[in-house]
């Protein structure tokens, strides 16, 4: 049974959403067994706790090297305003894995560009606070098109096809820049309904620097 070579494995996350229910205490009461189980078996493996650590006044009181973060919301306006979830975080502790995100909903659809457009203000904000935001992922990212149980979705395929949501060419977008230097900057205006950000790094083809302004 099982694979016949080790994974490569680096993360394992315990539970899933147990702390956002009313499963917290049990949770809480078992989390430590498996922390310590783990740690003692595998050292090297990063443990990811379900329990929201952003608020900075509601500190997790148990060990943990990440902690995980979902966001669905189902208001393009909601998603956007998201983009400042981490910017009062605690700047010590264990960072994010913001595993799970993206619009839902009607302004969602099967996939719309106002709803990638949202999620790209999102992650310019995850990205301008990449010192508390270790890595991050949306979710689901496949869906067969004859078989949908959850909208929207990164990836669409059939037996025939497959191709891309908005939100699929976005994170392709924030790939290319992966590993890029954030560079400080002031955008100086009144308005509220705007997120930019200001990247640079050096291209591995050519050597060229390159600047990103999103």
């Amino acid at each position: 049974m099982g694979h016949p070579n080790p994974f490569d494995l680096r993360y394992v996350a315990v539970g899933n959403e147990e702390c956002e229910r009313d499963l917290k205490a049990t949770y809480l009461e078992t989390y430590p067994k498996f922390y310590d189980a783990i740690k003692q078996a595998y050292p090297d493996i990063q443990i990811i706790s379900n329990c929201d650590a952003s608020n900075s006044k509601l500190p997790i009181n148990h060990p943990a090297d990440l902690y995980d973060y979902h966001r669905y919301p189902k208001s393009a306006n909601d998603m956007f305003h998201m983009a400042r979830d981490f910017d009062h975080t605690s700047r010590t502790g264990p960072k994010a894995f913001v595993s799970e995100y993206a619009l839902t909903g009607e302004e969602a659809g099967y996939g719309t560009l106002l709803a990638a457009v949202a999620e790209a203000a999102f992650l310019i904000g995850l990205e301008k606070n990449s010192d508390v935001v270790n890595m991050v992922s949306y979710a689901p990212l496949f869906v067969n098109a004859n078989d949908r149980r959850w909208n929207p979705d990164a990836i669409v395929f059939d037996s025939h096809k497959v191709y891309g949501t908005p939100s699929y060419w976005v994170l392709k977008l924030f790939k290319e820049s992966s590993g890029a230097t954030f560079l400080n900057s002031i955008l100086q205006t009144n308005s509220s309904t705007l997120a930019a950000s200001a990247i640079s790094w050096k291209s591995s083809i050519d050597g060229k620097s390159i600047l990103r302004i999103k």
